[in-house]
C-alpha cells in the first residue's frame, strides 16, 4: 500500500510538469461540458431522427441508437482515460503512434484532418442551405463566406474563445431538446391535445411490435446513428487546452452516457409515439435537408406553436455553425499535433505568444473550408460528395482509439505501473476497447450494404458511389503503409511503449 501511494503520489508530480508548448489552457471545466455535449446534438438528432424511425420503425430505432450509445460510451470512457493521462491537443494521434506504431499515428491523424478540414466545408455549406428558408433569393456562397470569416474570427482569438462561443451554441441546442421533451412528454399524457393520437399504435408501427425493415433497417439505422454521434472525439482533443485536464475530463466524459439517454433516447421514443412511422415526412426530411418538416418542427406544430419552423430553422442554424466552429477547432489542433510529433511541417507548430493559437494551422485548415464555394457552382450533387468522401474517416477515428487505449492499459501494467495511478480509470476493460473496435468495424465496413448500391451482378454495382462511400479507407491504407514502407516502422512491443507523460 506504501508502495502504491508512493506511485500514485510520484505520478501526479510528474504530471503537474507536463512538458508545456506555447498552447494555452485556457477553457474552464464549463466549457468543456458544452464540447462534449453539443458534440452529441446536431443535425442528426435535429433532421435525421425521423428517418431512423422511417426505416427501423420506433423500437427498431431505439435499439439501434441504445447500441450505437453504448459503443460510444466505451469510446468516451477509453479517450478520457487517455486525455487524462496525458493531455494534449490532436491526441488520437499522439497516443496511436505512442501506444501502437507510428505508422498508425501518422494515418490517423492525416486521416482525421482531412475528415474534419472536408466537414468544415460541407457545414458552411449547410449554412447556406438552412438560410435559403429565409432569404431564398440569395446565392449560397455568400452565407457560406460570412460563416468562414466568422469561424475563423473565433479560432484566431485564442481557446477560450472557442470555449466560450460552443457554450453559448450548445447552451441553444440544450434548450431546444429540452423544450422538444417536455412538449412532448405533455403530449403523450395528453394535457397538450392532439386530434386523432394514437401512441399504441405508433409505438407499435401498427401492429409490428415498433420494429420494421429487418436486419437491412436496423444496419441502415445503426449508421445514421453513428454518424449523429462523431464529434464527441473533439473533448479529447480540446484537453491539451483545459484547465487542471486531471478533474475536468473525467467529469466531462462521466456525463456522455446520460447526455445520449437523455437527448436521443427519449427524443426518439417522442418522436416515435407522436408521428406515424409513415409519416412522409419523416424520411423526407433528412433526404431533402427540409428543416420546416423535421420530426421536431412537427410536434410543435401540432402543439400549436405556429412560429416552430422559423425557430426550429435558427436552432439548426445554430447547430450547424457550432459544428464548422468545432470541426476548424479540432482539425487545426490535429495539424498542430502532427507537427508536433514530426509527421507535418514544422511551421503547423508555431503559436501566437499572447494567445497560444496555432494560427497556420488555423488558417491552412480554413482554406480547405473554401471548398463550399464549389456547391454554388457543382450544386447540391458536390455537396453530397464531400459529405460522403469525409464520412468513414471518423469511424477510422474511433477503431483508432479504441486500439490505443487497449494498447495503453496492457502496456501500463506490463511496465509495473497500478491502476491507481491513472487520473481517471476507464470501466469495463478489456470488453470496453473491443466491443467499440469490433462495432467500429462492423459499421465501418456495412457502409453502403442496405443501398441499391450492391444491387444486380457484381459488373452493374453502383461503382462511383461505392468508391465514394469508402474513399476513406484506401486514403488510409495508403498513408499508413506508405510511412512504414518509408520509415520501417514496427508494432511497439509493449514494454517498450512510451508512458512518458510529456511530448518527447
Amino acid at each position: 500500500m506504501i508502495k502504491l501511494k508512493r506511485k500514485r503520489k510520484a505520478s501526479m508530480k510528474n504530471n503537474s510538469n507536463l512538458k508545456q508548448t506555447n498552447i494555452k489552457r485556457g477553457m474552464k471545466q464549463r466549457h468543456l461540458a458544452m464540447i462534449a455535449l453539443g458534440g452529441t446534438i446536431g443535425t442528426g438528432l435535429f433532421v435525421a431522427s425521423g428517418a431512423t424511425i422511417s426505416q427501423a420503425g420506433p423500437f427498431g430505432a431505439l435499439t439501434a441508437y441504445a447500441v450505437i450509445g453504448v459503443m460510444v460510451f466505451f469510446l468516451m470512457t477509453s479517450l478520457g482515460e487517455m486525455s487524462s493521462y496525458l493531455p494534449l491537443s490532436g491526441s488520437f494521434s499522439t497516443f496511436a503512434a505512442r501506444y501502437v506504431d507510428r505508422a498508425f499515428g501518422f494515418a490517423i491523424g492525416w486521416n482525421y484532418w482531412f475528415s474534419a478540414a472536408i466537414t468544415i466545408a460541407v457545414e458552411v455549406a449547410t449554412v447556406g442551405l438552412v438560410m435559403k428558408f429565409w432569404f431564398p433569393s440569395l446565392p449560397v456562397w455568400v452565407w457560406s463566406a460570412f460563416t468562414i470569416l466568422l469561424i475563423l474570427s473565433i479560432n484566431l482569438i485564442s481557446a477560450r474563445a472557442y470555449g466560450e462561443s460552443e457554450f453559448w451554441m450548445a447552451m441553444i441546442k440544450v434548450i431546444a431538446v429540452v423544450t422538444f421533451l417536455i412538449v412532448g412528454f405533455l403530449t403523450i399524457i395528453g394535457i397538450i391535445h392532439q386530434p386523432n393520437l394514437d401512441v399504441m399504435k405508433d409505438l407499435s408501427a401498427n401492429g409490428n411490435g415498433g420494429f420494421v425493415g429487418g436486419f437491412s433497417g436496423m444496419l441502415a439505422v445503426l449508421m445514421i446513428a453513428g454518424f449523429s454521434f462523431q464529434g464527441t472525439e473533439i473533448v479529447g482533443i480540446a484537453a491539451g487546452e483545459s484547465e487542471n485536464p486531471e478533474k475536468t475530463i473525467p467529469a466531462a466524459i462521466k456525463q456522455v452516457f446520460w447526455r445520449i439517454v437523455l437527448f436521443y433516447f427519449f427524443t426518439i421514443f417522442i418522436i416515435g409515439a407522436l408521428i406515424y412511422y409513415k409519416n412522409p415526412y419523416l424520411l423526407k426530411a433528412a433526404t431533402n435537408g427540409d428543416i420546416s418538416i423535421s420530426p421536431f418542427t412537427l410536434v410543435f406544430e401540432r402543439a400549436g406553436l405556429a412560429a416552430a419552423a422559423s425557430v426550429m430553422n435558427a436552432v439548426i442554424l445554430t447547430s450547424v455553425i457550432s459544428a464548422a466552429n468545432s470541426w476548424l477547432y479540432a482539425a487545426s489542433r490535429m495539424l498542430y499535433s502532427l507537427s508536433l510529433e514530426g509527421f507535418a511541417p514544422e511551421i503547423f507548430s508555431k503559436t501566437r505568444n499572447k494567445s497560444g493559437v496555432p494560427s497556420f494551422s488555423v488558417i491552412i485548415t480554413t482554406l480547405i473550408g473554401l471548398f463550399a464555394f464549389t456547391t454554388s457552382i457543382f450544386g447540391i450533387s458536390f455537396y453530397n460528395y464531400l459529405l460522403a468522401a469525409s464520412g468513414l474517416a471518423g469511424f477510422l477515428t474511433w477503431i483508432g482509439i479504441a486500439t490505443s487505449h487497449f494498447r495503453f492499459r496492457r502496456a501500463f501494467i506490463k511496465q509495473g505501473h497500478f491502476l491507481d495511478e491513472l487520473p481517471y480509470r476507464a470501466k469495463w476493460f478489456p470488453a470496453g476497447p473491443i466491443i467499440a473496435f469490433a462495432m467500429s468495424v462492423a459499421i465501418t465496413l456495412g457502409q453502403g450494404t442496405g443501398t441499391k448500391n450492391f444491387s444486380g451482378s457484381f459488373f452493374h454495382w453502383n461503382w462511383a458511389a461505392i468508391i465514394t462511400t469508402y474513399l476513406a479507407i484506401p486514403l488510409f491504407i495508403v498513408l499508413f503503409l506508405g510511412y512504414k514502407f518509408i520509415n520501417h516502422t514496427k508494432i511497439i512491443p509493449l514494454i517498450k511503449v512510451n508512458l512518458k507523460r510529456d511530448l518527447n
